[in-house]
């Protein structure tokens, strides 16, 4: 689960999930549905594997969200399914989507960066919760 809120000029995200490769799903989902608006647009045509190494959830995350940041900077792709492992090893996932076509995507956002500004990823009781800001 995740939602979106105002932050200044930016949007904020939260999610939260009872593990944490869940939570990074829901991250993932959060900031494709800030770039397009709606998931759903997205085909899962396409498959790549992710590796982040690390232990602290924090810049897990940030790396996390990086990447398929950079994915879309770099060689425009969009993904909408994210099979995410953790392990004491950092992050292994499958994600699944296709390349960016103007002529069947509509962007919502154009995101500049996952800001540090208020990153945090916390375990309460039995839930993991995460609050991003992107910089729009």
């Amino acid at each position: 689960m995740y939602e979106v809120f105002e932050h200044t000029a930016d949007l904020g995200i939260r999610a939260e999930a009872p593990t944490l490769g869940l939570l990074l799903t829901d991250a993932a989902r959060g900031l494709v549905s800030v770039l397009t608006g709606d998931l759903a647009q997205i085909r899962p045509s396409h498959e790549e594997h992710l590796v982040i190494p690390g232990i602290d959830p924090v810049w897990l995350l940030q790396d996390w969200l990086a990447e398929l940041l950079a994915a879309f900077d770099v060689r425009r792709m969009l993904f909408c399914e994210f099979d995410v492992a953790v392990d004491g090893q950092g992050v292994s996932a499958t994600i699944r989507g296709e390349p960016y076509d103007p002529a069947r995507h509509r962007l919502a956002h154009e995101i500049k960066a996952i800001t540090l500004h208020e990153l945090d990823v916390r375990q309460i009781g039995p839930l993991w919760q995460a609050t991003f800001i992107v910089d729009i």
